[in-house]
């Protein structure tokens, strides 16, 4: 299974969104941002909820437990 930078990345790329736009829906810096698609470092849960809600997958799909893309 994929692990949760690169669903986050394939998710943003889908999206045609950039690293920078993301960083500022989320409220956190670019590097912040680029740390999660790189898999160094993990948003709070309640950023990962509007990762979820934004990208329209479920939680575990988007951090690498599921490869069900959506949500029940």
């Amino acid at each position: 299974m994929a692990t949760f930078g690169e669903r986050l990345k394939e998710e943003r790329e889908k999206a045609r969104v950039n690293q920078e736009d993301m960083a500022k829906m989320l409220g956190v810096t670019s590097r912040a941002y680029q740390m999660y698609e790189y898999d160094e470092g993990y948003p709070r849960y309640l950023k990962l909820i509007v990762l979820a809600d934004y990208f329209d997958v479920s939680l575990d799909y988007l951090v690498g437990r599921s490869d069900v893309r959506g949500r029940r």
